[in-house]
């Protein structure tokens, strides 16, 4: 029978988003890959940090047991193969269940997310989650020096989602970025019943719906909405939600306010945001990534 992915949720990961290779790639950024490799090479023996998503990577994985595979986590890097290696011995060494890979030497991986099916791609490089995103993958470029994720919760894996270009359309987003924000309330009031068009991570919440109810009993998702929303436009929102079958944990209106505090106290393992203020206010808190869709990053 021949190998498949079907049925799994599989998550593309660059190297850097998984681990902390900041010193090694201030050296890439020289151009002298030579040096990078012979520096990634010399450090062979030596583990690799964990990085911004080292922690979404590990409690995901947990979701597999005797019964079934139902997470498959591959690196797609732009390291080369020799570099590659201590990426491979780096995920040994923690216990991280990782045995596919794509090393492309500086060229773009993204266009191998097609054959993977990949349910997520987190990379540091922007123009290979722009790439990811108009191919229709949920893609977010990782903010490598986020703060860590909590470890105060080892049997949930916590992930909190804006809502507007992210898991909607970006539909009312252009109603407020035109008209401000009284005619973006009306707009949301007039259409309170009628559900928003889905973004480019409505894939990826349904993915993890789909997980959750096949899951196991050592591990559970727990998910927010935070979003800057506020009465009355938030009950779009959670009727849009009610429509596609999927149920959040929780829900946070913020009317604008900084959501860095708040996602402090959620704890998630990830966090994704269409708007660089918010992930810069967010990446001050908890790992946070950037997902360059929507009017907003036109």
């Amino acid at each position: 029978m021949p190998v498949t992915l079907d049925g799994q949720l599989v998550v593309a990961i660059s190297s850097r988003a998984l681990f902390d290779f900041e010193e090694e790639n201030r050296v890439f950024e020289t151009g002298d890959d030579r040096a990078y490799m012979k520096l990634q090479l010399d450090r062979l023996e030596e583990p690799a940090q964990p990085g911004v998503a080292f922690s979404l990577v590990k409690k995901l994985l947990a979701f597999n047991d005797s019964l079934a595979q139902r997470v498959e986590v591959v690196i797609l890097s732009r390291n080369d193969p020799v570099s590659g290696m201590r990426v491979f011995r780096s995920a040994q060494h923690y216990g991280l269940p990782i045995q596919r890979g794509s090393f492309t030497r500086g060229q773009p991986p993204w266009r191998y997310l097609r054959p993977l099916r990949a349910n997520l791609f987190l990379s540091t490089h922007l123009a290979d989650v722009r790439d990811a995103l108009g191919a229709g993958v949920p893609a977010a470029q990782v903010y490598p020096l986020s703060v860590r994720a909590s470890d105060a919760h080892p049997h949930e894996v916590r992930i909190a989602f804006d809502g507007d270009a992210v898991l909607f359309s970006d539909e009312a987003e252009r109603v407020f970025q035109a008209q401000g924000l009284n005619a973006f309330q009306q707009h949301e009031r007039d259409k309170a019943a009628q559900p928003l068009p889905g973004g480019p991570f409505k894939p990826l919440l349904e993915a993890l719906h789909r997980l959750q109810a096949e899951g196991t009993s050592a591990m559970r998702i727990r998910t927010a909405l935070v979003t800057a929303r506020s009465a009355p436009a938030h009950e779009r929102a959670i009727r849009t939600l009610m429509d596609w079958g999927i149920d959040v944990d929780e829900a946070m209106f913020l009317g604008g306010l900084p959501k860095g505090p708040f996602l402090r106290e959620f704890e998630p393992d990830f966090f994704f945001d269409d708007q660089t203020g918010h992930i810069e206010s967010a990446a001050q808190h908890v790992p946070a990534g950037h997902v360059a869709s929507g009017v907003a990053n036109l």
